[in-house]
């Protein structure tokens, strides 16, 4: 079955979809038993179109979201024991393969940020056009909420947030003005923040442009609480250790904060001579795609490919 075949779970499709088996199912085919890690699992889209493209493969399914690996499970559970899912940070993910014990593997895919599920369940605390409590953990059994973030940050550590994590212009009225609307009343839920962030803004920009005026204080707040691009960085490093020769790692980001990370280690890779980039400009997805699935228009997938042998320094339960 081609990628572009592989069956929509509630008519939700995987981004890029046919372009990540094109760069990854190579690498697996001709092995028989190779590993791929989907580091963010998620609804299990991309990990069944590569279970189908590469029928000889393994595949070990990584979430931070109890809920996404719930729907995995039961999207995947057709494959039986080729699949193995687990509750974990895709950084952590030497730790999973060693635990796992299927040995290196021989492909990476991380598709980052937030997934549409997240974003279109108010609960969730992710979408600044529907009310719910302020959360935006993707791992909702652990760590702080945005709201106890909001709480715990002051004028000047808010602003730091808003300006490198959402590259918010407006990042030091916003910030004084949540400063003194949390003086005042803890904000508890996404409709007092997307309220609070247009009222600090002039009126001659709130309506301006297509984007709602708080999704930069939204992105930067959601990166804060679950640590993203640090876990990304770590990620990359201890993946392209991992693989194996003729491996390749393929990842797709949404916003230009986690691409120009994805597009600086790769290089940094080439040029230590340990990878080979496989797409020197990022894939993007095509009119129609992005026409079909609103979440594609900012995707970028990059790839590359290991090369050497290198050291994967794995315990023994997770040598080949």
């Amino acid at each position: 079955m081609r990628a572009s075949e592989a069956p929509a779970a509630g008519g939700h499709r995987p981004v890029l979809l046919e372009a990540v088996c094109d760069l990854i199912v190579p690498a697996l085919e001709g092995a028989e038993g190779a590993v791929v890690v989907d580091g963010t699992v998620g609804l299990g889209g991309h990990a069944e179109a590569l279970l189908r493209a590469a029928p000889a493969c393994r595949l070990i399914g990584i979430d931070r979201d109890p809920t996404a690996l719930q729907a995995a499970g039961g999207r995947l559970a057709a494959f039986g024991s080729r699949v193995r899912l687990v509750h974990a940070n895709a950084a952590d993910w030497r730790t999973v393969v060693e635990e796992v014990g299927w040995g290196r593997p021989r492909a990476l895919l991380l598709d980052l940020g937030v997934s549409s599920p997240q974003l279109d369940r108010p609960e969730r605390g992710f979408a600044f056009r529907q009310d719910g409590p302020l959360d935006m953990r993707m791992d909702p059994t652990a760590g702080p909420t945005a709201a106890d973030l909001l709480m715990r940050l002051d004028a000047r550590q808010l602003e730091r947030v808003l300006r490198e994590y959402g590259e918010e212009r407006h990042a030091r009225r916003i910030a004084r003005h949540l400063a003194e609307v949390e003086r005042r009343a803890p904000i508890r839920t996404t409709r007092a923040l997307a309220e609070a962030v247009v009222a600090a803004l002039p009126p001659a920009v709130r309506g301006r442009g297509r984007d709602h005026p708080a999704r930069r204080t939204f992105q930067a707040l959601r990166i804060a609480v679950n640590d993203e691009l640090a876990s990304l960085e770590r990620a990359l490093e201890e993946g392209v250790d991992m693989l194996t020769p003729g491996g390749r790692i393929a990842v797709i980001a949404f916003h230009s904060l986690e691409d120009r990370i994805v597009k600086r280690a790769l290089r940094a890779g080439q040029a230590a001579g340990r990878l080979a980039v496989l797409t020197p400009r990022p894939l993007t997805a095509s009119a129609g795609e992005r026409r079909d699935n609103p979440r594609a228009r900012s995707a970028k997938l990059r790839a590359a490919e290991r090369l050497g042998a290198g050291p994967a320094r794995l315990t023994a339960a997770g040598r080949e």
